[in-house]
């Protein structure tokens, strides 16, 4: 496989780099404690967006370290969520997605006519809208946008936004203000991706630099309220404030320019240097890719710090099963019994405390169109001892059961660490005579291992985006950056594949939500009661913030909204 479309792939599923081996007790209750309809919660939420907003300062935020694999900030190609973070600064889209509730409401587009057929989105634009360097906003400029965004996809194979532009064929200005996207089928999901970084605008001039530059931070000139100074890779990012700015989303309690001179991020791989400089106050947010832990949660309780969190919206933790015919999870019962084995709350209050949500479905609870399945994953270790007994597998040596001779062992490989959550896992199925395995394998390894259904039975895998259309990139064969794990999901039961698939089209080919609602629905309901899989824990996005600051927010996809930020004196 490609060297460039193996990063991507292996990148758009970042997959957790959370400890496992430290509980975070039940201190953690009080960061959860102030929950709002959003999905988001604060320890201090009142004292964080109170008082008359100060103009200056600089913004100091500690992010984890910078990707070694691809070292890039161009919002076309990017998956780091840090880095998607910094882009939501420094660049507007089309749309925007209301953290209240999810909808689609105008950014640089004032409205939006979608065709009977779903193939042609007609937007009407903002005629106020310049880029940073004085050149205009205008239809002419999407255009551009359309074609480079196309352009990169076919130069960079596995480009992350390459996901984002399913079905898209071009676009044509109308006149200065009105510019039509065409695609060749519908896709429901394509709204959406117009609110998203990974579609953000850039002026036309971005798209003369090459993709490896741009990756660089070369010619990225946006619409946002900041403005990319620089970028030093495994170093940090810097963005000042865009003058004159007036165009923010309405949802915004900021409608003019920022109040903040300049925002430095900087890449800090050590947990404990960033929490120290949070502390000390060098840096006013910590911005961990790990759960704090029980001392870190302290420590900044006790240092008068804010905690800010948030579910990151997509695909949850789960693990999907591998049916092809000869291995032990072609057995449907196998399957059910494993829901049964698991204690879900147990293993998000014992990893991560006792305020941690418990996981309820393949989706995080702040996605949209997420539903519920908690009845269907309720822990009954002996329900699942008697379907394991009914199914023939008796206990054998060492309490692991036995049928035909052969042991109910299970292979989860586990990319270069085992995942937090993982051990409880195995100690609880190992309660009903099932054996987890998980053999640590290195990135290298990943593609040829999950290519063979022979040598693995369960593997984890996520992505973050704010629509339920995340999930094709991890099961739908054609769609999935890891073929093997998507052809094995359904391997064996090909009424399964077939159901899937039509549940996604019958999601995706509509621009119907209550119809796109219901298909979702059906295919959370579907992947769960057809025991294909199993999520473990609720992703989780944290943020210690320094009580100096104020009117912190996160987007509607958990990433740092910064513009309407000050810092008291």
């Amino acid at each position: 496989m490609n060297l460039t479309r193996r990063t991507g792939v292996i990148a758009r599923r970042r997959r957790f780099r959370w400890s496992a081996a430290v509980a975070v007790a039940a201190t953690l209750s009080f960061v959860l404690a102030a929950c709002s309809s959003n999905g988001s919660s604060s320890s201090a939420a009142a004292s964080s967006n109170s008082g008359k907003p100060v103009q200056g300062g600089t913004l100091n935020v500690s992010f984890w370290m910078d990707n070694a694999s691809l070292l890039c900030v161009d919002p076309f190609q990017v998956y780091w969520i840090e880095h998607r973070s910094e882009i939501e600064n420094f660049t507007d889209s089309l749309t925007y997605q209301d953290l209240a509730n999810g909808q689609i409401i105008p950014h640089l587009a004032t409205s939006w006519t979608i065709s009977p057929d779903g193939k042609t989105y007609t937007f009407k634009l903002r005629t106020d809208v310049t880029f940073s360097n004085g050149t205009a906003f205008n239809a002419a400029a999407v255009v551009a946008n359309v074609n480079g965004w196309l352009a990169t996809k076919k130069a960079v194979p596995g480009a992350y936004g390459d996901s984002y532009i399913t079905n898209l064929v071009g676009a044509k200005a109308i006149d200065a203000s009105t510019v039509q996207i065409d695609l060749s089928a519908p896709n429901a999901s394509f709204l959406q991706a117009t609110a998203t970084t990974n579609l953000a605008i850039l002026a036309p001039s971005a798209y003369q630099v090459s993709p490896a530059q741009r990756c660089l931070g070369k010619g990225l000139i946006a619409t946002g309220p900041f403005v990319l100074q620089s970028y030093t890779p495994n170093v940090g990012l810097i963005l000042t404030k865009r003058q004159g700015y007036d165009w923010a989303p309405s949802t915004d309690k900021n409608q003019g320019p920022s109040y903040l001179n300049e925002i430095d991020f900087h890449y800090i791989s050590d947990d404990s240097v960033r929490l120290g400089d949070l502390l000390n106050g060098t840096t006013q947010i910590d911005w961990p890719r790990n759960p704090f832990t029980v001392q870190e949660l302290d420590q900044i309780k006790q240092n008068g710090d804010v905690l800010e969190s948030r579910s990151l919206p997509g695909v949850s933790y789960p693990y999907f099963a591998n049916t092809t015919p000869g291995r032990p999870l072609s057995d449907p019962q196998v399957r059910q019994a494993i829901y049964q084995a698991t204690d879900l709350q147990a293993i998000a209050a014992t990893t991560y405390g006792s305020g941690y949500p418990v996981v309820q479905s393949v989706f995080d609870s702040t996605t949209p169109y997420f539903k519920s399945e908690s009845s269907k994953l309720g822990f009954n270790v002996a329900g699942a001892e008697k379907i394991l007994q009914a199914d023939g597998w008796t206990v054998g040596a060492g309490g692991i059961r036995v049928k035909n001779g052969h042991k109910l062992v299970l292979v989860a490989p586990q990319e270069n660490f085992v995942a937090p959550g993982v051990e409880l896992w195995q100690s609880e199925l190992l309660a009903a005579g099932i054996e987890l395995q998980t053999p640590i394998i290195q990135a290298s390894e990943l593609f040829g291992i999950l290519d063979n259904p022979t040598k693995w039975d369960l593997f984890g895998s996520y992505l973050t985006r704010a629509d339920p259309g995340a999930l094709r990139g991890i099961i739908l064969p054609g769609y999935a950056t890891l073929p093997g794990l998507a052809k094995a999901v359904t391997a064996g039961d090909a009424s399964a594949a077939t159901q899937i698939q039509a549940l996604f089209t019958e999601a995706t080919n509509t621009t119907n939500k209550s119809v796109t609602a219901n298909a979702y629905g059906q295919l959370q309901d579907e992947l769960i009661s057809q025991g294909l899989a199993f999520p473990l824990l609720e992703r989780v996005q944290f943020a210690g913030v320094s009580p100096k600051v104020h009117g912190f927010q996160f987007t509607e996809e958990s990433f740092l909204d910064a513009h309407s930020v000050w810092i008291s004196k």
